[in-house]
């Protein structure tokens, strides 16, 4: 499966150029989803990006992470899948290595992190997304402990439009 991420902002021409299978579009809870060219089927999650749960705003929680492995699950596995968030630089590289670990559990998930940092330099994947999936998926911190070893990436306003293979 490949993973295509992308800003909001360039839902449009990403989706055009790469006539997704599926949209994974990660927004705050007041977000408006974009019209998706060709309208192939969405999940869409409304959340905060929070690193932890805040009074006032909205944390995802273990029905996000649910939705999310389901959705991804059921796309073929030689498809394109297009996730976004607002600036592409958290919830959606988030989403992305998440469902890159789910699909190849025997890979280590160093590696997949990596191979994340190569792709796109300015992402910093969301911590509380992260940690939600490594406890579902029950890989003991490993996923957790892969993202803390890229570190946070390279200072970026909106993040470039990257794929991903998982």
């Amino acid at each position: 499966m490949k993973l295509v991420v992308c800003a909001l902002a360039d839902v449009d021409s990403v989706a055009r150029l790469h006539r997704p299978a599926g949209v994974v579009s990660l927004l705050n809870p007041d977000q408006t989803a974009a019209p998706i060219p060709g309208d192939p089927p969405r999940l869409v999650l409304r959340f905060n990006d929070i690193d932890a749960p805040r009074d006032g705003l909205v944390a995802p929680d273990a029905d996000t992470i649910a939705r999310l492995l389901t959705f991804a699950e059921g796309a073929p596995s030689d498809a394109r899948l297009l996730m976004h968030c607002w600036m592409g630089i958290s919830r959606s590289p988030a989403a992305a290595f998440i469902v890159a670990c789910a699909r190849d559990p025997s890979r280590p998930e160093a590696l997949i992190a990596a191979a994340l940092r190569q792709v796109a330099p300015s992402v910093t994947p969301n911590p509380l997304l992260v940690r939600l999936a490594d406890e579902q998926l029950g890989r003991s911190g490993r996923m957790n402990a892969a993202i803390l070893s890229i570190g946070r990436g390279s200072d970026a306003a909106v993040g470039a439009p990257f794929e991903f293979e998982t």
